[in-house]
């Protein structure tokens, strides 16, 4: 099957929505995780989470890209500077920047979630998305390319590997640079 991968944009929205589904994915975080603090995200339901992530879409640049199947989108990644998603940058997470001012270099990106459809897991969808983003990174001048996956989880379909697998990641080329919390390295990509 044929798979195609885009940029998310204002005019993708009916479709990244569409993917995400009544409930908003993951249990209504509409991919706000990584962008929200806490205190926000503990305030905020499914409707003011999906009203951020339309916003922040229609905002520009892309935040994401999105994975196409016959012309229905079955699999999203957040991918982007650092910057874009603060709280994937604190230092108590096990994604945290290895030099503090990485967190706001514009040339340092992370790839920090996915989010595919059920019956699309499991079928290396998720390779495809990070050859992508890898290609996006590098059009759009990123120097380094991270991520904070999983190395073990106990079904390829799960829907806690949103940070996604270490072996996906290896597969791409990206070396481990550090382990702070067990099981979820710190990957790096140097474009």
């Amino acid at each position: 099957m044929s798979t195609t991968i885009v940029p998310v944009t204002s005019e993708r929205w009916p479709d990244f929505e569409d993917l995400f589904g009544k409930q908003g994915a993951c249990y209504g975080c509409w991919c706000t995780h990584f962008r929200l603090p806490p205190a926000a995200r503990r305030e905020n339901d499914r409707e003011r989470n999906k009203d951020h992530i339309r916003a922040r879409i229609e905002a520009g640049p892309p935040p994401g890209l999105l994975a196409f199947q016959d012309g229905k989108a079955v699999g999203w990644m957040q991918i982007g500077p650092r910057a874009d998603v603060p709280e994937w940058n604190n230092a108590g997470r096990g994604s945290a920047p290895l030099e503090p001012s990485e967190a706001d270099d514009p040339d340092v990106w992370a790839i920090s979630c996915f989010f595919l459809r059920s019956k699309a897991r499991g079928k290396g969808l998720t390779h495809r998305l990070v050859q992508g983003g890898v290609e996006f990174a590098r059009d759009n001048g990123a120097r380094v390319l991270e991520a904070c996956p999983m190395d073990l989880s106990r079904d390829s379909r799960s829907i806690g590997l949103f940070v996604g697998s270490t072996r996906v990641f290896e597969k791409a080329g990206f070396q481990r640079m550090v382990e702070r919390k067990a099981g979820r390295p710190l990957v790096r990509l140097v474009l």
